[in-house]
């Protein structure tokens, strides 16, 4: 009888999963057909710009959050623990305000150092980088409110906002700009997309913060700013080099090729997006799960949900890659006859992905289990191998050498990480039978 309820938490625990996994799966389908629709609507080099912008903003929007939207995640486990989840709008406020003066502090050091930058002799800094920034701030905040919502358990209005209003509002936007004949304005719709999410999302949070239980909370300790920024920033630090490991390939064909080359390439690697979504989905609903039965020392509960968790993560993950690696060149055709010179990029891609699918999520163990000091060294070492493999592959391969550089050290990072649990903790995040 003993085992009835925590069988029960487990099945409670896969049904969320799977509910989590279809809802970003139509996600992952809105965002599928609107860069079909883009890519078959307008030129590839306005795409490009969009690509270029959309892998700038995942980078600095990262630097703005500085790792709070994981590490309000532990907030969460640990105020679940006990039984004081209402104390999660304090630590919520000082975030808000936290992104604010850190998105603001972004914009001013652009503009501080652009003229600097042309003076040493460097290439100015475009337009498209400069609007760009404007975007930070309301980014940040939609991606901070998501997080909160996921936090205080409100996963699945978290997951409508991640994963269908995000791409549906943007579409909506892209088809206005088709009909109207002004696809100058693609960035700035863009852009534009996350000033409705930011309002939305607060909206949510503002009515959930009014109800029970979280309107009613015991007085603990104040949480200051400094408490919060030490808390996240070994967070932010894995969080930008693991996103930075995801633009920077994007971010440096710029450098050496055009926005068309950018364009083609970027198709592989959004198409890699579905291999992630099992990942994702799996990662949103175990995250707190891990922080609260690590605070409470339920060690051999959480070792049963990340195993169960990596299985899953496996079954749902393994038939896109075989079905992505058959049919690659006929599933690129769709986007366009220029874009089946992804297939090369895209099948390397698919090796990356596989391994870290294979290693399941070692890297929210890691955050969640007041670890996050060694996967920011983890992760960081994984973004100095990609910048150096990058800067030499990129010249001499093209398209084909930045995916080799994101490939590796994707591989790099997961394998360090799970060989690392294992030997410290004894917890197989890897799959096993």
């Amino acid at each position: 009888m003993k085992l009835l309820p925590g069988k029960l938490h487990i099945n409670s625990f896969t049904g969320r999963s799977i509910g989590v996994l279809l809802l970003r799966t139509l996600g992952v389908g809105l965002f599928f057909l609107g860069t079909l629709y883009l890519t078959n609507e307008l030129s590839p080099d306005l795409v490009g710009q969009y690509d270029y912008s959309r892998a700038l903003l995942l980078f600095v929007g990262a630097v703005a959050l500085f790792g709070m939207q994981q590490s309000v995640i532990f907030y969460s486990g640990l105020y679940s623990a006990q039984n004081n989840l209402g104390q999660i709008r304090q630590v919520y406020k000082m975030m808000f305000l936290l992104v604010i003066a850190l998105s603001i502090g972004l914009n001013i050091l652009l503009y501080a150092l652009g003229p600097i930058i042309t003076a040493l002799g460097f290439k100015p800094l475009s337009a498209l980088v400069y609007q760009t920034f404007t975007g930070i701030l309301f980014y940040a905040l939609t991606m901070l409110n998501i997080d909160v919502l996921r936090a205080i358990d409100k996963i699945y209005i978290s997951e409508l906002l991640r994963n269908i209003f995000r791409y549906l509002i943007f579409f909506l936007g892209v088809v206005a700009l088709v009909y109207l004949d002004q696809p100058q304005w693609l960035v700035s719709v863009f852009l534009g997309s996350f000033v409705l999410l930011a309002v939305m999302s607060s909206l949510f949070l503002l009515y959930y913060f009014s109800q029970s239980p979280l309107r009613e909370f015991q007085p603990a300790a104040r949480i200051s700013p400094k408490a919060i920024l030490k808390r996240s920033a070994p967070m932010a630090i894995s969080a930008a080099s693991f996103l930075l490991m995801q633009s920077l390939d994007v971010l440096m064909l710029k450098q050496f090729e055009n926005y068309t080359t950018v364009a083609v390439y970027s198709v592989a690697v959004k198409l890699t997006l579905l291999l992630s979504v099992a990942l994702a989905s799996v990662n949103a609903v175990l995250a707190p799960k891990i922080a609260e039965d690590y605070n409470r020392g339920a060690i051999k509960a959480l070792a049963e949900k990340v195993k169960k968790s990596t299985r899953l993560i496996f079954f749902s993950t393994a038939p896109a890659i075989v079905i992505l690696a058959l049919g690659a060149e006929w599933i690129l055709s769709w986007f366009g006859p220029a874009y089946t010179a992804a297939k090369t990029p895209l099948l390397i891609l698919l090796v990356g992905q596989g391994i870290n699918t294979l290693c399941g999520s070692v890297g929210v163990y890691l955050n969640m289990t007041s670890k996050q000091k060694i996967f920011q060294w983890i992760v960081a070492s994984a973004l100095v191998l990609n910048v150096a493999l990058n800067i030499y592959l990129i010249p001499i391969y093209g398209i084909n050498g930045a995916a080799w550089a994101t490939a590796s050290s994707m591989m790099a990072w997961n394998i360090i990480a799970v060989i690392y649990v294992y030997k410290s903790d004894g917890i197989k995040t890897f799959l096993t039978w």
